[in-house]
């Protein structure tokens, strides 16, 4: 093993969604940064690739969400602004399902308690303004206009381009651990070992390695997504289309519009395989995995072919209540994190980064006590 290589203020342990953003932040404070990731930048082996991920303000998962993510639209666009890279698509989101169920119910209850502006439709109401997909009879559409898309392989490499000019350092080694010293952290990596006077893990799906109170706490599930060709207008983004969540009976389904020639994305939003080694996950074409997607694809947008073009498989990392853990490594002062995101997480990366900077200099003004891990109970 060869001796200590480098010295930092803050090691970053993962340069993902979150952790190119907490080194971006980091980097722009005046911190002498270092960011490890077992991968290339911008890589396609854990949760933050595929292209594409929606972003939304009236958030189904819950109203405390919705302060965390006006702050996350203002440092999406000063992204953009710095970067020169279109980022973000403002062309809406169209969620379909019945008025009384969890999808509708939770859109309808933020947007009231923050006063957001929706348009909420019938289903032939939908169908007149969206033609080609379909809402079934008693379902009720809604439409966020200030919703959109995500580029999201360009966030990530955005934040990290700009991170290292502001005197930040990325290295591809993969962590084998990290241990508290007297004055600070050791970190040993495949390739040596760094030394830090403070810590922040956002590692994705191999979080609940790296801390040790997340330890049963993470689950890790295989997501595949499917690329379908269209030649219909109804179905590109630059003709007006917007993505779109179903909530039907079968399950929770979504979709992002042709924005390129890579047709059209779809996906399903589901407990998926249970993972037990992240680097040994089965990325092959399963066509089971597509069967349903199919179905809805033919019932709901039927000017879409069935001709697969391409897939790509995620990582889920989620918690059992599906809320992010955000916090402070417990009994390790100087250390803090980020896991548990995956389903919903990645338009919120921003603002999760500028917290993660916030704990590492002392406290932050967002609020996130409903993130922390003691919801959960002792571990």
């Amino acid at each position: 093993m060869p001796g200590n290589r480098s010295a930092a203020d803050v090691v970053v342990l993962g340069a993902g969604g979150v952790g190119s953003a907490a080194l971006f932040h980091l980097a722009r404070r005046g911190h002498r940064v270092l960011g490890l990731d077992a991968f290339p930048p911008g890589h396609d082996r854990g949760s933050s690739h595929g292209e594409t991920r929606i972003i939304r303000l009236a958030y189904t998962e819950g109203p405390d969400y919705v302060p965390l993510l006006r702050r996350s639209y203002e440092l999406w666009d000063e992204l953009a602004a710095a970067s020169g890279e279109r980022l973000f698509h403002e062309n809406g989101l169209l969620q379909v399902g019945r008025a009384d169920g969890g999808l509708v119910e939770g859109v309808l209850r933020s947007a009231r308690e923050h006063d957001l502006a929706l348009d909420v439709l019938d289903a032939a109401e939908a169908a007149a303004r969206f033609p080609g997909f379909v809402v079934p009879d008693g379902y009720q559409a809604v439409f966020e206009r200030r919703a959109g898309v995500l580029r999201v392989e360009r966030c990530v490499l955005a934040h990290l381009d700009l991170a290292r000019a502001a005197g930040a350092e990325l290295r591809q080694e993969r962590v084998r651990g990290w241990a508290r010293e007297r004055d600070g952290f050791r970190v040993e990596t495949d390739a040596g070992v760094h030394l830090a006077g403070r810590l922040v893990i956002a590692a994705g799906a191999w979080a609940a390695d790296l801390v040790p109170e997340l330890s049963g706490r993470l689950t890790v599930t295989r997501q595949p997504v499917f690329w379908y060709p269209t030649d219909d207008a109804r179905y590109r983004a630059d003709r007006g289309a917007p993505p779109f969540i179903y909530d039907l009976p079968g399950g929770l389904f979504y979709g992002v519009p042709a924005l390129d020639d890579d047709g059209l994305k779809v996906g399903q939003h589901r407990q998926g395989r249970v993972v037990d080694d992240p680097l040994a996950v089965d990325r092959d074409l399963d066509p089971a995995d597509a069967v349903e997607l199919e179905r809805f694809l033919a019932a709901h947008l039927p000017g879409v072919s069935r001709r697969r073009t391409r897939h790509a498989v995620c990582l889920y990392t989620r918690s059992a209540d599906e809320d992010f853990l955000v916090g402070r490594v417990r009994d390790v002062p100087g250390a803090c994190f980020a896991a548990g995101l995956s389903g919903h997480g990645f338009k919120l990366t921003p603002v999760l980064g500028e917290i993660l900077a916030d704990l590492v200099e002392g406290e932050t003004t967002h609020p996130i006590a409903f993130l922390s891990p003691s919801r959960l109970g002792p571990s």
